[in-house]
């Protein structure tokens, strides 16, 4: 398990899985589940797992997460890299982070707050719970106006903060002023792409960045991967052509939800059980999105299965 300092290398030498959480009905972690997840994403050569909205922490308690950190640390390979996710509000971030610095993490993720929050006061205390970490923080910005920029900057370049997840959705990704303007202010090495597989290929060319994270990786990681690799290797027709793969899952999780789409689709192609969700949160219910699903999540599961047939 990773547990030094984090590096650029460490961001962009594999995608950012962004995995739910199967549980058990009693809402508990399922290990043999979870398991299940991280072999099926270590199969497609990603070994990076961010556990953020999707796992659906910003509903975890203080010894939830403990409890959560506890089940998953022991299914980590030598080389894999596990990043929690803290927060959102300060106050449960500040508990959650003097139960972090019992554990050798290198980072956590503060999860954005979106109310009650002001700019100045996001940057404040960011960079206080950095202090009592002891350790920087990935920022998660997922808002126009969340935080300025040039606080980012400065909480990055006084070591707060390790890197940033930039996750503001445009109807045209190659238009962002506010992703240019943050490129200008601290260089894209330790920027993330962080809205999966459909704007990265403008993320990358357009703005520089090097890595990414996906959610929908958890059903295709030998393709996602893919896109990954050829990104860097300069090959966009690659990136591209693989990228359409993912578009029905993606609209899917566009059009109903995110975070309960992907958790019902990874059940639905047979990765593993996911159970619930997580309070505050429920499952997908409707017979016709379900149906719908399941071919989606189906297909791609059959076209990543292919494409990592042919890379062995």
């Amino acid at each position: 398990m990773k547990t030094s300092r984090v590096t650029p290398a460490d961001l962009r030498r594999s995608v950012l899985a962004v995995p739910p959480m199967p549980r058990h009905p009693n809402g508990s972690a399922n290990p043999d589940a979870n398991r299940r997840v991280l072999d099926h994403l270590r199969a497609g050569r990603v070994t990076t797992f961010m556990y953020g909205g999707n796992a659906n922490f910003y509903n975890l308690g203080v010894a939830e997460l403990g409890r959560v950190l506890e089940a998953l640390t022991p299914m980590l390979a030598a080389d894999d890299w596990l990043i929690p996710s803290i927060g959102a509000d300060f106050g449960k971030a500040a508990e959650q982070i003097a139960l972090l610095r019992e554990r050798p993490f290198p980072t956590a993720m503060a999860l954005p707050l979106r109310f009650p929050a002001h700019p100045a006061g996001v940057a404040s205390g960011l960079g206080k719970l950095a202090s009592l970490y002891g350790k920087p923080l990935i920022a998660y910005v997922k808002d126009e106006g969340y935080i300025d920029n040039a606080d980012l900057a400065a909480l990055l370049q006084e070591g707060s903060v390790c890197a940033v997840k930039y996750a503001i959705v445009r109807k045209d990704p190659s238009q962002d002023r506010v992703l240019a303007d943050l490129v200008a202010r601290m260089g894209p090495d330790l920027l993330i792409s962080g809205i999966g597989e459909r704007p990265v290929i403008d993320h990358f060319r357009v703005f520089g960045l090097h890595a990414f994270t996906s959610g929908s990786v958890c059903v295709a990681p030998a393709l996602s991967n893919r896109i990954r690799e050829a990104l860097h290797a300069g090959d966009d027709a690659t990136a591209a052509a693989t990228r359409a793969l993912f578009l029905p899952l993606e609209d899917a999780r566009d059009t109903y939800s995110p975070i309960r789409i992907l958790h019902a689709a990874v059940e639905l192609a047979g990765i593993a059980p996911t159970g619930p969700i997580g309070e505050f949160l429920s499952t997908i219910t409707d017979e016709a999105v379900l149906r719908e699903l399941a071919g989606i999540s189906k297909t791609l599961l059959a076209h990543n299965e292919a494409a990592a047939a042919r890379a062995a």
